[in-house]
């Protein structure tokens, strides 16, 4: 499972505090927990996460991820090595956080980690989306294709009022996003290691121009169509969506 963690996340502006994205928070772990979360209930446990800006506090936040949750008990005098005092739920994960660049574009962040991915398929996300995507059922579509790569196709919400017009007049008005027609990328690939010819380190390469139109070109791109919930974290209005959603505990992608 290898996931992009390196951008600046500058389109969200003061709202993120000036974390990398992936560490945003949706309640109290940030939204590349959550992804991976999903990811794990599904069996997932292997994970490559591709670093750029700000690359070590996402190290930190693994480094320190029991000390965090943790009850400790310190010895100031003696070695100083903690003594955890309660259990908590260590996640079943084996993480390999890759320094891939601070500028790096998408397609080369994934051709600087082929020597860590070490599977005939593997997945492939952003750190900054979630969806109720039932994976398990992505990964069987993929198989069933035979092709070298799978996208999973969502339909984006509408961020403006949503109008039905006959011809000046207007009959139909939706205030909040509703589901637009056709899909778009929801960010939830997966790929045969065949998918490496089509990738480089190049830090200009950009994975959603010329790796997937090379791809599809070549009739070896196929779509796992998703029809539930699915939201891009890019504003602070999908962020505070994400934060009630999970606040209200409702939120879709849950199933750990």
């Amino acid at each position: 499972m290898v996931i992009l963690a390196g951008g600046f996340g500058t389109r969200m502006g003061r709202d993120s505090d000036g974390l990398p994205k992936p560490l945003v928070p949706i309640g109290d772990q940030p939204i590349l927990w959550h992804i991976m979360k999903l990811y794990g209930a599904h069996g997932f446990r292997r994970f490559v996460i591709c670093l750029g800006y700000k690359s070590w506090l996402i190290k930190e936040y693994f480094l320190t991820y029991r000390e965090r949750l943790s009850d400790i008990r310190l010895e100031l005098s003696e070695e100083h090595e903690p003594e955890f005092l309660n259990q908590i739920a260590d996640e079943d994960w084996e993480i390999t956080l890759a320094e891939t660049g601070l500028r790096t574009g998408t397609g080369g962040r994934l051709g600087r980690v082929e020597r860590y991915v070490d599977a005939d398929t593997f997945c492939f996300t952003y750190g900054d989306g979630i969806g109720a995507v039932d994976l398990t059922a992505g990964l069987a579509h993929h198989y069933d294709q035979g092709r070298i790569g799978t996208v999973t196709g969502v339909h984006p919400g509408s961020r403006y009022g949503e109008m039905h017009v006959d011809g000046a007049k207007v009959t139909e008005f939706n205030e909040k996003p509703t589901q637009a027609e056709g899909f778009v990328s929801g960010g939830f690939f997966f790929f045969q290691r065949e998918m490496f010819r089509y990738v480089s380190g190049d830090v200009d390469l950009f994975f959603e121009s010329e790796p997937l139109q090379h791809l599809a070109r070549d009739g070896e791109l196929s779509v796992f169509p998703h029809e539930g919930f699915w939201l891009g974290m890019d504003t602070y209005r999908e962020l505070k969506q994400l934060n009630d959603l999970w606040e209200s505990g409702e939120a879709p992608w849950k199933v750990w």
